[in-house]
């Protein structure tokens, strides 16, 4: 693979919406260890982050083995039920579609593993868009993924990180790639604007113009 000018999206909040699968699965993990649900209207701040961070900041533990443990009991439901909870945002596939019909090449970069990401772009017939799927584990955060790309030769430094949350505005500012917010996932625009991105888009519609991006 050539090192190009990617435009790399992240998935959860960006592509498509997670809330019920991620909210489902937290739970489910939660109340297996005898810990209280969250509360739906709570899911919201603990899309986009790592999970692990997310059940260290609901239960409070330090232990590595207990937050390995309820990451594990998370991706068991999400492995069966959770990931085909998402729901795509309108106006995402034909998004895609002009990027990809003028040869803009699109990837993806997620905190999730890639086989779950490639599991759900494949449940909504996207999955051709993209020629590469990075995924995350416990312990990499995205500025370590987008650092292993640039390493890699795998993405240019021209290239732009799309995405819903500050921390990807900031893995892409800490890796010297433009960064564009959007405003449709489950930021906020006080979160996003504080992050400085690049650009900062309110509808899916508005993606097509990314390939007029330097």
């Amino acid at each position: 693979m050539s090192t190009a000018a990617f435009r790399i999206f992240d998935l959860d909040g960006t592509i498509s919406d997670p809330a019920v699968g991620i909210g489902r699965s937290i739970n489910f993990a939660l109340q297996h260890f005898g810990y209280p649900a969250i509360r739906e209207n709570d899911v919201s701040q603990f899309v986009g982050p790592p999970l692990d961070l997310t059940f260290t900041s609901i239960v409070g533990s330090s232990s590595s083995e207990h937050i390995g443990a309820l990451v594990a009991k998370f991706r068991e439901r999400y492995a069966d039920l959770g990931y085909a909870e998402n729901v795509i945002y309108p106006g995402i596939p034909e998004a895609l579609m002009a990027l990809d019909a003028v040869d803009i090449p699109l990837g993806l970069c997620t905190s999730k593993p890639a086989h779950f990401a490639d599991s759900i772009l494949r449940l909504f017939g996207i999955r051709q868009y993209f020629r590469f799927i990075n995924g995350g584990d416990i312990g990499v955060r995205k500025s370590d993924q987008l650092a292993a790309l640039l390493f890699e030769g795998v993405i240019a430094k021209s290239s732009t990180m799309i995405g819903d949350r500050a921390v990807d505005i900031l893995a892409a500012k800490a890796n010297n790639l433009k960064s564009v917010a959007v405003l449709w996932g489950h930021g906020s625009l006080a979160e996003l604007k504080g992050a400085s991105p690049d650009a900062l888009l309110e509808f899916p519609h508005e993606l097509a113009g990314l390939a007029n991006a330097a």
